[in-house]
């Protein structure tokens, strides 16, 4: 798909997007010549009605001290955000929202599904569900940005997909399309021995169909060897010092809630490099 529209999600509570998040998302997409968004929550707590536990706590000025922690919070990321894009020439918005804290995630995922690729920084724990909410609830393809800051003029020297015969795989792939169309090198990492494929068909089947788009790729099958297929990613990234990681994202449905694989959870919590996960 063609990318022209993203939008990067700002966290503001319990602790704001690191800054170096907002050079990364305007460095990628200024290298698309896309429009990129910036979306930010001013949080709100819900102040119980107890008049015992006001008595001894006063709990509406302390939820109104971190309404305000989280206000100047979205103020400073905006704010960071029109200086960072206005000086990169890049075509952008900011958008400001007040809701609960349960409620980011859900703010997210409907911006998302309204854009054509969600930006969001690697994450502590606390944070985490935001990205797995915006991969498993969209529709739409997202990008996990490490913890550095990318180069400001960031290029896609060279991507790398993971490969795994999956239908996340492959719909990871026809995501990519415009991003793979751009890049100098496309490498295509299969993973052996670590699981079992479900087909008789070969990589280069693959290879052939991008072929037909005008990108050559080459193809690399590498032994798990007893690592995790986390592990062997993200050896063969810094290997080929890939400057972008395009995978499906994998996930368990249970009570209508998606538990995250053990590949996915593992790039997610750390990603080494820029990954654009699919479901």
């Amino acid at each position: 798909m063609a990318f022209k529209d993203l939008i990067l999600g700002l966290t503001s509570y319990p602790e704001p997007t690191p800054s170096p998040a907002i050079q990364s998302a305007v460095s990628f997409a200024s290298v698309l010549g896309c429009h990129l968004a910036a979306v930010a929550c001013e949080i709100h707590h819900e102040v119980p009605g107890s008049f015992l536990s006001n008595a001894l706590i006063d709990i509406p000025a302390m939820a109104a001290r971190e309404a305000e922690k989280s206000r100047q919070n979205v103020a400073t990321l905006l704010t960071a955000f029109e200086t960072v894009a206005g000086k990169a020439g890049l075509s952008h918005e900011r958008i400001f929202e007040k809701c609960f804290v349960h409620e980011v995630s859900d703010v997210f995922v409907e911006y998302g599904r309204m854009r054509d690729l969600m930006i969001l920084p690697a994450a502590p724990s606390y944070d985490q569900w935001h990205a797995e909410s915006v991969i498993f609830g969209t529709g739409k393809p997202t990008l996990i940005l490490p913890e550095r800051v990318l180069a400001e003029t960031f290029e896609l020297n060279t991507v790398m997909i993971a490969w795994d015969f999956s239908r996340t795989a492959a719909r990871a792939i026809a995501d990519a399309i415009d991003l793979l169309e751009k890049a100098k090198d496309v490498r295509i990492v299969t993973v052996q021995n670590e699981k079992e494929f479900d087909t008789k068909r070969s990589s280069e089947e693959v290879a052939k169909n991008l072929s037909r788009h005008g990108i050559s790729v080459t193809l690399e099958n590498i032994d798990a060897a007893g690592r995790s297929i986390g592990e062997v990613l993200k050896a063969s990234a810094a290997s080929c010092d890939a400057d972008l990681l395009v995978m499906g994202a994998y996930g368990h449905s249970r009570f209508r809630e998606f538990i995250l694989g053990g590949a996915t959870k593992s790039l997610l919590s750390d990603p080494p490099l820029p990954i654009m996960f699919s479901h």
